[in-house]
């Protein structure tokens, strides 16, 4: 499902698509423009181009160019100029106002519930601001900058010019949702459904052109994979919610270290 949040859905500088898990808004309004949101868990604020002044529970300065991880509290934000995104699994201030709300009318019991949320040991009650340039990209994954909240966890990746086409990744997750945010760049989303005994269910691969300010959510099981098209730069944000345990436990995940796991679960 490919959702333009940049042409439709827009409400007074607000336009938001969700998953089954999460939701994903993006600010974009006249210069001063403040918007309230609030979560009862951890939010992420995407800051790719423009700094943001945020006020309510806690206040601070946001640089552009970062990711800020807020504590869970009640907020506003006004953007200095361009977009900002909030990421939240728990918005207990929005109404079912996202794109795509139709879609999640029945559940999809293939996609893993978020459960106990991680808990913050480190700078409990802080906000967290990363430049993206301090993200250590980790030596085993040449491209991508992993961080993650108390219920949620992100790849940021960004390049010049085209993905290499004989070095893409085409592969499929068993129990989580992935939404790809596409923020600058022209982007291609391969998608695959896998062939299985019904030849009746089987359907023809996808390649969908996508552009900044668009959302794609990928169900379980389907085959995936994006390249960056055309040149300038590309900036693409991977979504996941619960947190990817096994990107906790190969070490990616540059802040994990300030996250313990919940109680029975080993990362």
């Amino acid at each position: 499902m490919l959702l333009d949040l940049q042409a439709h859905g827009a409400k007074d500088g607000r336009a938001s698509a969700r998953s089954q898990n999460f939701t994903i808004e993006r600010l974009c309004g006249a210069p001063g423009q403040v918007f309230p949101f609030a979560s009862r868990t951890e939010i992420i604020l995407l800051l790719p181009t423009t700094g943001a002044t945020l006020t309510g529970d806690r206040q601070a300065d946001l640089p552009d160019h970062a990711i800020a991880i807020v504590p869970a509290g009640d907020y506003a934000v006004a953007p200095i100029a361009g977009e900002i995104y909030v990421l939240a699994t728990d918005r207990c201030d929005a109404g079912d106002d996202a794109v795509n709300a139709n879609a999640y009318a029945v559940a999809d019991a293939r996609v893993r519930p978020i459960g106990a949320p991680y808990h913050r040991t480190a700078f409990p009650g802080k906000i967290r601001i990363h430049r993206i340039e301090d993200i250590v990209i980790p030596p085993d994954n040449g491209r991508l900058r992993f961080l993650q909240s108390e219920t949620m966890s992100l790849n940021w990746v960004e390049y010049a010019g085209v993905r290499d086409r004989s070095q893409l990744s085409p592969h499929a997750h068993a129990d989580a949702e992935q939404a790809s945010l596409a923020i600058e760049g022209d982007f291609l989303h391969h998608l695959r459904t896998p062939w299985g005994r019904d030849a009746d269910a089987w359907r023809e691969d996808k390649h969908l052109a996508a552009g900044p300010a668009s959302v794609i959510i990928i169900p379980p099981e389907i085959v995936h994979t994006t390249e960056g098209s055309g040149g300038g730069r590309h900036v693409l944000v991977d979504v996941f919610a619960p947190p990817r345990a096994d990107f906790i436990a190969r070490n990616w995940i540059f802040n994990a270290g300030e996250y313990a796991a919940p109680a029975g679960q080993t990362a």
